[in-house]
Order: C-alpha cells, then sequence, then structure tokens
C-alpha cells in the first residue's frame, strides 16, 4: 500500500528534490524549475511563501521526477 503524502510546504519538497541530485535551473514569478542529469524533463515546483502544496499537485510533481512516494517519504 502507498504511504499517504504528507503536507509540506514548496521549499520543504525542494530541498527533497535536491538530496535527489536535482539542480535549479531557473525562477520565473512563483515557480521554480528542477532539471537532472539523464532526466528528460524538468519538473516545475510552484513557491508560494507560507503555503503548503496541493496533496495532487506533489503528488504529480512526484510522478514526473521519476520518483515513487515511498522513495520521496525517505529523503523527507
Amino acid at each position: 500500500m502507498t504511504p499517504a503524502l504528507p503536507i509540506i510546504t514548496s521549499k520543504e519538497a525542494i530541498k527533497v528534490f535536491l538530496k535527489d541530485g536535482w539542480t535549479e535551473k531557473s525562477r520565473k514569478g512563483s515557480h521554480i524549475k528542477l532539471e537532472k542529469a539523464g532526466h528528460p524533463n524538468p519538473i516545475i515546483i510552484p513557491s508560494h511563501s507560507g503555503k503548503n502544496l496541493d496533496r495532487g499537485t506533489l503528488s504529480s510533481i512526484i510522478k514526473h521526477s521519476g520518483m515513487t512516494v515511498s522513495e520521496f517519504i525517505d529523503l523527507l
């Protein structure tokens, strides 16, 4: 069974992706683009200060990164 997604801020999510080898490519407005060598597409994380990421948004970002929810939670 897949563990439930935690409620976290974009800042916390970015820290997890940086631990997984992603690097910040650019910032445009309230969105941060992360890239990883060998991964075909970047991931975009909305960064609205003081607000938590919606679970659906976080789930989609994790899916596009190629990680599983379990792997994401282990790095948290």
